[in-house]
């Protein structure tokens, strides 16, 4: 059994996807729409947790959330006007049941539900030191730290007990929990994930993405700022900043990728971002071509960016099949050779004796981009031009994003030339890391202060990584007694 990933490892994996309700008639039905629209942040797993004034409620399961919340029988015993809900791409911890969020337990002050998207960069650390002291550990995802820290916390309210725990803590988050009155949505320092605040009714929301509150015909009233805390309750909502002050990064891939394009960031338009860093593009790397073809889905804004800004027209030169599932039998080498047209196909129509440009947002292991030149040579194009609309991915994330070892990246081993020949390509070019910078609308990159999370292009990395250098140390150790 093979999954479509292994045909789409040119793409950073998604990370998670979150939702919190409360004060709205049937919060887990709304938070299961949520979720769909949350969909493409994680497709591992997904999970609900509701309460309805006296009860917890919970479902978790693998798979999609149609697969696993259409049924009244499924959905109908999740009561209550509160609930969070979670999808999930694994970024730490095992693919299986016991890492599914959201994660619920018993604490002194009654039950909690956490869920996260992000990665705290210590968690390993506190793990080992907990499990010293006689915590026992369910699951091996990161996220469950949390509500082990509160739990050793004796002192305060549900709140003042979250906040103690993620003090503790390093890393990127964006944290949705549920309590018996209430639900708390809570972002890093930093800002390196995103979260929206909505309202429904007399009711609130929050969750990764405005096209969440869409789904749902809820009103965006507002990002949640950087370092901020809200409680929804009764009350409404209260804003609390327990945090000291940091600089601002938001992960700026979340422009290039991550985000569904009728999404709105930070103020941003993430469509409109795709365009205007496709058209810089253009203006960076130009070359003689009859067309602009996207690398679907996600190349598609970038390209008619391309496009607009070049002059040379947009055509769809590739058709993706939107129909393949997640896996797929492989009985032969044949078809795993062939395995890139289960979701791609050349449009031959709009490919043959023209000179192409190719337009994606990435290339990571550099294996499927080669693929798609390959098909498009074969369906007669005579020069094939790729453009990326990121920088050189060249470094690993360590805030939430699936990425292979530095070691597997192209960018880490290849110059843009050797990355050219490596995928067949007759030209190949990135955006500038200043290009990027000025197509999200400042003057350039400031070297100093950075104006988001760009580590997976630079190693600027805005927190500190104490679990991977806790794994450098381990792994010097053993290469020393190895040695000795």
């Amino acid at each position: 059994m093979l999954t479509t990933h292994a045909f789409d490892d040119d793409h950073l994996k998604e990370e998670c996807g979150i939702v919190g309700i409360f004060g709205v008639e049937q919060a887990a039905t709304l938070t299961v729409l949520g979720l769909h629209a949350l969909q493409h942040r994680g497709q591992e797993a997904a999970g609900i947790v509701s309460h309805d004034g006296e009860t917890f409620h919970s479902h978790r399961a693998m798979g999609h959330v149609a697969d696993n919340f259409s049924a009244e029988s499924i959905v109908g015993p999740l009561k209550g006007r509160a609930a969070i809900g979670h999808v999930r791409y694994s970024t730490t911890g095992e693919t299986a049941l016991r890492n599914v969020q959201p994660f619920f337990a018993e604490l002194a002050f009654g039950g909690i539900a956490v869920a996260h998207n992000g990665n705290l960069t210590n968690a390993a650390a506190i793990r080992r030191e907990m499990v010293k002291r006689g915590s026992i550990f369910q699951a091996s995802s990161d996220t469950e730290v949390i509500p082990h820290l509160m739990a050793t916390h004796l002192r305060g309210n549900v709140v003042d007990r979250l906040i103690n725990a993620l003090h503790q803590v390093e890393g990127a988050y964006s944290i949705v929990a549920i309590a018996k009155d209430m639900v708390i949505g809570v972002r890093d320092p930093l800002g390196v994930r995103p979260m929206v605040l909505g309202k429904l009714g007399d009711g609130h929301i929050v969750a990764s993405e405005t096209c969440a509150l869409d789904i749902m015909g809820a009103d965006y009233i507002r990002d949640i700022d950087a370092g901020e805390l809200v409680i929804l309750d009764k009350n409404g909502v209260t804003s609390m900043r327990p945090f000291s002050p940091a600089k601002h990064r938001f992960c700026v891939f979340e422009y290039i990728y991550f985000a569904r394009p009728d999404s709105v960031m930070e103020g941003t338009s993430v469509y409109e971002a795709r365009k205007r860093i496709g058209a810089e593009l253009s203006r960076e790397a130009s070359v003689a071509a009859d067309v602009v073809i996207p690398v679907p889905d996600s190349g598609v804004p970038a390209a008619l960016g391309y496009a607009e800004g070049s002059g040379i027209p947009f055509e769809y030169g590739i058709i993706r099949n939107h129909y393949v599932g997640r896996t797929f039998i492989e009985p032969t080498d044949q078809i795993r050779h062939l395995g890139v047209k289960l979701k791609h196909n050349a449009n031959r129509a709009k490919v043959a004796g023209k000179r192409i440009i190719l337009v994606d947002d990435s290339i990571v292991r550099g294996t499927t981009s080669k693929k798609i030149v390959e098909m498009m040579r074969q369906a007669g194009a005579t020069e094939v031009h790729m453009r990326i609309s990121s920088p050189p991915t060249s470094h690993s994330c360590f805030y939430g994003i699936d990425t292979p070892e530095r070691s597997k990246l192209l960018a880490a081993r290849m110059s843009v030339q050797e990355m050219a020949d490596f995928i067949g390509a007759d030209s190949l070019a990135f955006i500038s890391l200043d290009g990027l910078y000025r197509a999200m609308g400042h003057q350039g990159r400031d070297k100093v202060s950075p104006q988001y999370c760009d580590a997976c292009f630079t190693g600027d990395y805005p927190t500190e990584l104490t679990d991977q250098s806790n794994e450098t140390i381990a792994q010097l150790s053993l290469l020393a007694e190895k040695s000795a």
